[in-house]
């Protein structure tokens, strides 16, 4: 007879099968949701505060509600297990919709910023979810798991702009404010990604992670602290490559509508650029994963700084009507983050026990999102004060850094993982 929890090896690959779907949805739906939201805020902020100074609030909470859930979360799954942490971010995120929603019927910015941020519990859930489906899987398929999970943000990136507009119409037949209907939105998708979770998430993740996730470190000593485990050359590269990669891709990304729009381009501009730029942050993870397993880690990862490296040289170099190479290079920076993003992760789901990896991948998610906002900040003032030009040659400069550590310890990590 099995123990209580124990589950039924021959179940097992079925289970964690409806695991990895299951966690795509959720990353679908509330992603579809969260960006939704993100897409409205800046109209939302600009038209209560009178003033477009005011548009980047929401989008900046947003990210910082990421970055603290992402830590949060984490803890809490460390003490009751990754699906209560789950559902209590993915209920988070609903309940933000729900208060932003409030916040434009009674005309509050404080009520609108503090929405925004509770959706970004949402986000943080649906990001930590790839490390869940990791657990699950055997080493020689944990990245390609990953590239899975982080594929079903393609959904939400495609999706939630697009519906921005038909909420709209259906909020107005409704009676309430056009804007409203985003955070409708939000609330619906987000509320999805909870019943999904609620009912398809389980067991407990824990209980269906491959036993190569469940084993401990070589020594029996007593588990060491963050600053020790971030001082592990595969953690270290995982994090600052991670890092940087954010960091760059935001700076960019920030101020390439505001670039084009300057120099005459329209819309459709924009959107295309933008288009191509999600594309390559999302849709090819599948690939991205399949790499990594084949390669490693640290091959991949060095093809995503030299990718976003070239990517940021093409933006700072494209001539102000040239919208064909800003495409370009927008998809390179998408693509670039993608191959950094994914191999990083499955680096952080490699040589530490299961309840080490959860506090690291929890503390990397949160500084992840932290620099993703100090970015988006930074960026327009580069800008303001130089030029579009200097924004990329900066991004370039800031990739040397994490370029060298990978080549000190890249080959080092790639001979732990064989």
């Amino acid at each position: 007879m099995r123990a209580a929890g124990e589950i039924d090896p021959a179940r097992l690959p079925a289970l964690r099968r409806r695991m990895l779907w299951t966690l795509f949805a959720i990353s679908a739906f509330g992603t579809t949701g969260y960006i939704a939201a993100v897409t409205a805020g800046t109209l939302v902020a600009a038209e209560m505060a009178g003033t477009a100074s005011a548009g980047g609030l929401p989008t900046t909470t947003t990210t910082i509600g990421t970055a603290m859930a992402a830590s949060l979360l984490s803890i809490l799954m460390l003490r009751v297990g990754r699906r209560p942490g789950m559902l209590v971010g993915v209920a988070g995120g609903a309940l933000g919709g729900l208060v932003a929603f409030a916040s434009i019927l009674v005309g509050s910015i404080p009520l609108l910023l503090l929405g925004s941020a509770m959706t970004g519990f949402a986000n943080g859930a649906g990001q930590l979810g790839r490390y869940v489906a990791a657990d699950t899987a055997v080493p020689e398929r944990r990245a390609a798991t990953i590239g899975t999970v982080v594929w079903g943000s393609t959904v939400g990136a495609v999706a939630g702009p697009n519906l921005v507009a038909p909420a709209g119409v259906i909020a107005e037949a409704l009676g309430l404010p056009a804007l409203a209907g985003a955070y409708l939105l939000t609330l619906v998708f987000i509320s999805l990604s909870f019943a999904i979770a609620f009912v398809f998430l389980r067991p407990e993740p824990y209980l269906l992670a491959d036993p190569s996730a469940l084993r401990a470190r070589e020594d029996a000593g007593p588990a060491p602290g963050l600053g020790v485990l971030f001082r592990y050359p595969a953690v270290l590269v995982a994090l600052v490559t991670m890092v940087a990669g954010q960091v760059v891709m935001v700076l960019i990304m920030t101020m390439t509508p505001l670039h084009l729009t300057d120099h005459g381009h329209g819309l459709g501009t924009v959107g295309l650029v933008l288009s191509a730029h999600t594309f390559g942050m999302f849709a090819l993870s599948p690939i991205t994963g399949r790499l990594t397993d084949r390669f490693g880690s640290p091959r991949v990862i060095a093809a995503g700084l030299g990718t976003l490296a070239v990517a940021a040289l093409l933006a700072a170099l494209a001539p102000p009507d040239g919208g064909a190479l800003l495409t370009i290079a927008l998809f390179l920076l998408g693509y670039g983050w993608n191959l950094g993003f994914v191999a990083g992760s499955a680096l952080l789901t490699r040589g530490l026990a299961l309840a080490e990896r959860t506090r690291v991948q929890g503390v990397a998610d949160g500084l992840i999102w932290s620099t993703a906002a100090l970015a988006s900040l930074s960026s327009g003032v580069i800008v303001a004060e130089a030029s579009y030009t200097v924004l990329g040659l900066l991004a370039v400069a800031l990739l040397v850094a994490p370029s060298l550590l990978l080549l000190a310890r890249g080959r080092g990590i790639a001979r732990a993982a064989a």
